[in-house]
């Protein structure tokens, strides 16, 4: 069963920062501790067997949100994360469970880019759903809306996902080039050679899309 985390945004422990040759380390968001909490509501429990952070979308929410880890400044390096995304409760027929993760990111979200999968679509009999299994986007200049129509194909991509099991994501970003593994593949299910917000650093965070009950486990980070 989960607990409700109360004022859980408003603390102020911190992680300590990260520097360019910081050696591979986890950070323990399935504490709920250490989060700046952007448009949503936190939970901590246990979902399939596992301690984990649940995060969906806050009933007054203006926009998709997430987690930010706070005092952690990326750039250059891997990020490693367990996530399970499943539509949550009263969503509609467009929820697809997105859930990912976001990086280099302004101040309380107000800009980053990401990576997020829809769990729904990889096992769907439509393949032009299937297609649509991963996505980049940089927001808010680059939603998902925007890439799709002006570049149909690029930003997305087919990779095999069951709804609501742990999947494992892996990215690795250099410069403006940034590529998604997902549940360990050797070859990357996406690859992006022109991140929108250019060679930044900025903040991560677990992202959870609307509609959308999103579990989060093992996040790990190694700095270049």
């Amino acid at each position: 069963m989960y607990s409700k985390l109360l004022a859980l945004a408003a603390l102020s422990w911190l992680v300590a920062p990260m520097h360019a040759d910081s050696p591979a380390r986890t950070i323990a968001v399935e504490n709920g501790t250490g989060l700046e909490f952007v448009q949503v509501v936190p939970e901590t429990g246990t979902y399939r067997g596992h301690q984990a952070l649940r995060l969906v979308q806050a009933p007054n929410a203006t926009a998709e949100g997430g987690a930010l880890v706070n005092g952690v400044e990326f750039k250059d390096g891997t990020i490693d994360v367990d996530v399970a995304g499943l539509p949550g409760a009263g969503s509609n027929v467009a929820a697809r469970g997105f859930v990912g993760i976001a990086f280099r990111s302004s101040a309380h979200a107000a800009a980053f880019e990401c990576f997020y999968i829809r769990p729904t679509n990889g096992r769907a009999d439509d393949q032009l759903r299937r297609n649509h299994s991963t996505q980049y986007v940089s927001e808010p200049g680059f939603p998902w809306q925007k890439l799709r129509e002006e570049h149909p194909g690029v930003y997305e991509s087919y990779v095999d996902l069951e709804t609501g099991a742990w999947s494992h994501l892996h990215v690795e970003v250099e410069g403006v080039r940034a590529r998604l593994f997902v549940n360990g593949a050797p070859q990357p299910a996406l690859i992006v050679n022109d991140l929108k917000r250019g060679s930044v650093a900025g903040q991560l965070g677990l992202w959870v899309g609307a509609g959308t009950e999103a579990h989060f486990r093992n996040l790990q980070i190694t700095a270049r």
